[in-house]
């Protein structure tokens, strides 16, 4: 006898198929067992986060009407998307991204999903039947909701909030970091630390935690006027140096939320008459490798990217394949790169 939720499925006009596997959806899986699309994928990829009632009752419609996901109609290409393609470290992500791709004879295109169209955007891309799609930065619910639907798996690169339980990704260590990089600093010597941070994203959260716990540890005072936040452009860090060092009791040594921001720093320093590191010590994040080559070369949280895709590839593969894999979260360490760009304050 049919569950309630399937005898309101069929009252609706929506009965069950009758041809079998081929015909039945996850959103009919979905709808029968009177839970959402990611709660059945989870239970089809042996993920946690279910009941085990839950689990049982999507097991047993699976079972009863032999729901496979479909898996030969995909193209063998991996989907790159990027919110914005004016980052360098994009160059990074990308070198990950095909070295996997290759080694696995899959293609990689790469695709934009604005903040104002991503519907449409996603649409195109299901459109794609891709691999497997690797997002970087973000996925809405709404966006992760139709790749599900869809069996298109996906990983979320370097996420800028906290993911929900079960939505697979890669990230950085970025409390650690920050945390590595005011210690360096306070190390060094230097009293009167400033922060340039991004917007209120969970990673540039994490490195200002990890700044502000650094200090503490010294026996300094978080002074909140030390903290910018802005954008994370070479114009950002430029306008928000500026500032700090127009002050009279101006800080000895910033820390940026990344290295573009940490490049405005130097020409703001340049423009106030200032010698890095000799007047003002600068750090970085992410290590993009043209801050090795700049004058002074500068000191930097190295946030391993191009690892980081290629893992990130690797899980996305892996999952399109409907395999099960260990872990769905993986975090890899930065480490500080010290440079020329930091030095004790002049006494």
């Amino acid at each position: 006898m049919a569950d309630k939720n399937e005898s309101a499925a069929q009252d609706s006009g929506n009965a069950a198929p009758g041809d079998g596997a081929a015909s039945v959806t996850i959103a009919y899986i979905a709808q029968s067992a009177g839970v959402s699309v990611p709660t059945v994928s989870k239970v089809l990829n042996g993920r946690a986060g279910v009941s085990d009632q839950t689990r049982a009752r999507v097991e047993e419609l699976i079972n009863r009407y032999g729901y496979r996901k479909p898996k030969g109609n995909r193209q063998k290409i991996v989907e790159l998307v990027f919110r914005e393609l004016e980052s360098m470290w994009a160059v990074e992500i990308l070198r990950g991204v095909e070295q996997v791709a290759s080694r696995n004879r899959t293609g990689v295109m790469v695709s934009r999903f604005g903040l104002h169209d991503s519907e449409a955007a996603v649409d195109e891309t299901v459109g794609r039947r891709p691999q497997a799609v690797l997002s970087v930065a973000q996925l809405s619910d709404a966006e992760r909701d139709r790749l599900t639907a869809k069996d298109i798996p996906y990983v979320v690169f370097d996420p800028m909030d906290d993911v929900p339980d079960g939505v697979p990704y890669v990230g950085a260590t970025n409390f650690k970091g920050g945390q590595s990089a005011a210690r360096h600093l306070t190390g060094l010597g230097h009293r009167r630390i400033a922060m340039i941070s991004g917007p209120d994203h969970g990673y540039c959260l994490a490195r200002v935690a990890g700044y502000r716990s650094a200090l503490e540890e010294a026996g300094l005072p978080a002074d909140p006027e030390l903290v910018l936040r802005t954008g994370l452009t070479r114009e950002d860090g430029q306008a928000a140096a500026s500032e700090l060092l127009a002050r009279p009791d101006r800080p000895t040594a910033i820390f940026a939320a990344n290295d573009m921001q940490a490049l405005g720093v130097y020409q703001a320093a340049r423009e106030a008459g200032l010698s890095v590191p000799g007047d003002l010590s600068v750090v970085g994040f992410d290590d993009v490798p043209v801050v090795a080559w700049v004058d002074p070369p500068l000191t930097t949280v190295h946030q391993p990217l191009t690892e980081m895709a290629a893992a990130a590839t690797e899980l996305a593969l892996a999952l399109g394949r409907g395999e099960k894999v260990p872990q769905i979260g993986l975090e890899f360490a930065t480490r500080l790169v010290v440079r020329e760009s930091t030095a004790p304050p002049r006494r």
